[in-house]
């Protein structure tokens, strides 16, 4: 069975630091260009970060450049997310998802949710 399981979300202050992370199990970790995306409420998911399976290239939305780094450990069959200077409107259910490639890092189009592995999210609030 393919599953993808994010962990490592909370409720923090402003200015503090989380690192989430993603599990996969049931396919083949090295196939899959592995990404975090969020969303918050009354908002569409929106691409935060992404690793290319083709190229290794790291991906970042602009509004996370500088505060938020992805990693992979592909002997753990696992993706990170080090979260730093946490914002209020970073606040939002992030997800990981395993994808063909990465797809720009903005709001995501319908048809991009259809493919792939999504896992359930994990909730991130960032207070004032």
């Amino acid at each position: 069975q393919v599953q993808v399981a994010e962990s490592g979300g909370g409720l923090v202050q402003a200015g503090d630091s989380l690192r989430l992370s993603c599990t996969t199990s049931g396919l083949t970790f090295d196939d899959y260009s592995m990404g975090w995306f969020r969303q918050a409420p009354g908002k569409e998911r929106e691409g935060v970060s992404c690793i290319s399976r083709h190229t290794g290239y790291l991906y970042y939305a602009d509004s996370v450049k500088g505060r938020f780094t992805i990693s992979s450990d592909n002997a753990k069959n696992s993706l990170y997310l080090e979260m730093n200077s946490l914002k209020p409107e970073d606040t939002a259910m992030y997800y990981c998802a395993a994808l063909r490639v990465c797809p720009r890092m903005t709001t995501l189009p319908p048809a991009t949710m259809r493919t792939g592995v999504w896992g359930q999210g994990t909730q991130v609030t960032v207070a004032v």
